[in-house]
């Protein structure tokens, strides 16, 4: 069934249709609620919650663009709004200044290891970690999403950045 014809079915609440487009796609989206969750429940706790989403609002995509950046887009949003819902996002609101590289000195770290640690970031610095350095959003577009200022997103992100650098760090020197 084209991608098409899978939109159409889903926007005629057809199970079927509902149920291929999860198998097509959930994994993609759980990839990217993995990035925004502390742990790999919680995340298909924000998948099951996307796919609520984008199954109610399917009648609102208009062809227009990728349907697939559209779900992600959904997917995103579906999670920041539990995040702020919740009040999980305690936003510090003072600026920090300069920006903060995630760089080290011969530091090697592994992909699974540096999610393991993106995942124990707090909340406020994981979000703004993720939009900005995994998903390309600009400061800007952040503060508006998480209804911050641009000074407060990018002290969240020069955080998060000095946090991840002292455990990677710490981890090489165990290593060595």
């Amino acid at each position: 069934m084209s991608l098409d014809e899978l939109i159409k079915r889903c926007k005629e609440h057809n199970r079927k249709a509902q149920e291929e487009l999860y198998r097509k796609y959930s994994g993609v989206l759980f990839g990217m609620c993995l990035k925004y969750s502390r742990n790999k429940t919680e995340a298909e706790d924000n998948l099951h919650d996307s796919f609520m989403t984008i199954f109610d609002k399917i009648g609102q995509y208009n062809s227009k663009g990728s349907f697939e950046g559209w779900m992600k887009r959904i997917t995103v949003n579906t999670v920041l709004q539990k995040y702020r819902k919740e009040r999980h996002l305690d936003l510090v609101t003072e600026n920090m200044g300069e920006e903060v590289n995630l760089e080290t000195d011969n530091a090697s770290i592994s992909l699974s290891r540096l999610l393991e640690y993106i995942q124990e970031l707090p909340n406020r610095y994981r979000l703004t970690f993720n939009l900005y350095v995994l998903d390309g959003y600009s400061h800007k577009e952040i503060s508006e999403m998480l209804g911050t200022s641009t000074g407060t997103s990018k002290s969240n992100l020069a955080r998060a950045r000095m946090i991840l650098k002292s455990k990677i760090e710490k981890e090489n020197i165990n290593i060595a």
